[in-house]
């Protein structure tokens, strides 16, 4: 199946029931069902539309993987390209998006893969090879319901190994000088999340939002809410050769007190909430799920990275629990 950056947000969109989702991401809330078999999807499926930050058309294909593969992303331009693990470690770039490379090929590159791990993460999806034809992921309506779309059409199929998660066992906290932070605590089960953003341009100013991550939760709060830029800002991004891709179309645009989109905001809170959104995906990178509480605050992309590194720099902070040994989680993704 094949869908284009054509194919616009329906807020009328019915997902699939959860009862037919192999791997609902809300059964980690459950004690009883704690352990579940790992994931990935039934079919493969395909996109096409243009990178927010290249401006480039790009052809992205998610395709099935064998059990213990994890999230896996791979350039079919380059013939030369290796298979790019979505890790933590792999992260080359926090600036305006994630971006991942491989560490033996620094400059072949993947950006802007949040929204796509996102949906990944929220759907529950363990083993996958993403294959693009370019230098970033298409951005479509710049959430990620498109990808959570996709991954209904394909639908998804449990494997025959359990997966793991990690339990964080002690608070984990980094800072910045601005006062942005981004902490994990331990939890006694699933994951949830908290952020909080303050704005100079008063249209969005002070926002904050919480909730667990459930599938449900993921696709009723957070995973229509787009990314947003000022307009102020645009001119110098595009000098530097960011936001080539950009548009009305895929991204909200601000000024002062002003949505400049015609159609406004989906959600009076979208800002803090695609905030939320990008943390679901950027903690993604840690091989696999969390079982955390997550709060930040005037966190991105790079407090999320950093969060991560330092929760693995000492192996008193975590414990790997389910289907693997508890050696380094991270590296689970073949390479």
């Amino acid at each position: 199946m094949q869908i284009t950056a054509e194919t616009p947000f329906k807020a009328s969109i019915v997902p699939l029931p959860l009862s037919t989702i192999a791997q609902g991401f809300s059964s980690f809330t459950s004690s009883g069902s704690r352990f579940m078999r790992q994931c990935t999807l039934n079919q493969a499926i395909t996109c096409v539309g243009i990178g927010l930050h290249s401006g480039a058309r790009v052809r992205m294909v998610l395709n099935p993987a064998p059990v213990d593969h994890g999230i896996v992303f791979k350039r079919s331009d380059l013939p030369l390209s290796r298979p790019i693990p979505a890790r933590h470690d792999n992260v080359v770039c926090t600036r305006l998006s994630t971006v991942i490379a491989h560490p033996d090929a620094p400059d072949i590159r993947i950006a802007t893969i949040e929204h796509l791990m996102a949906a990944l993460h929220a759907n529950g999806i363990d083993n996958a090879l993403i294959e693009i034809d370019g230098p970033e992921t298409p951005v479509l309506d710049g959430s990620a319901a498109e990808f959570d779309f996709l991954i209904q059409c394909a639908g998804t199929v449990a494997q025959e190994n359990v997966r793991s998660f990690i339990e964080v066992l002690q608070p984990v906290r980094v800072e910045d000088a601005n006062g942005a932070y981004a902490e994990l605590r331990p939890a006694r089960s699933g994951m949830a999340l908290a952020m909080s953003i303050d704005f100079s341009a008063s249209v969005i100013g002070q926002q904050r939002h919480a909730m667990p991550l459930t599938l449900e939760r993921f696709r009723q709060e957070v995973g229509f809410c787009r990314t947003f830029v000022e307009r102020k800002e645009i001119e110098a991004l595009q000098k530097i050769g960011l936001a080539r891709g950009g548009s009305l179309h895929n991204a909200i645009v601000v000024e002062g007190d002003t949505v400049l989109n015609p159609c406004g905001l989906r959600h009076p809170k979208e800002f803090v909430r695609h905030k939320l959104m990008d943390a679901v995906g950027d903690l993604y990178l840690a091989g696999h799920t969390l079982q955390a509480g997550f709060m930040g605050h005037k966190s991105g992309h790079g407090l999320n990275n950093r969060l991560l590194h330092a929760l693995f720099a000492s192996q008193e902070n975590w414990r790997l629990l389910g289907g693997e040994s508890a050696e380094q989680p991270a590296l689970r993704a073949t390479a």
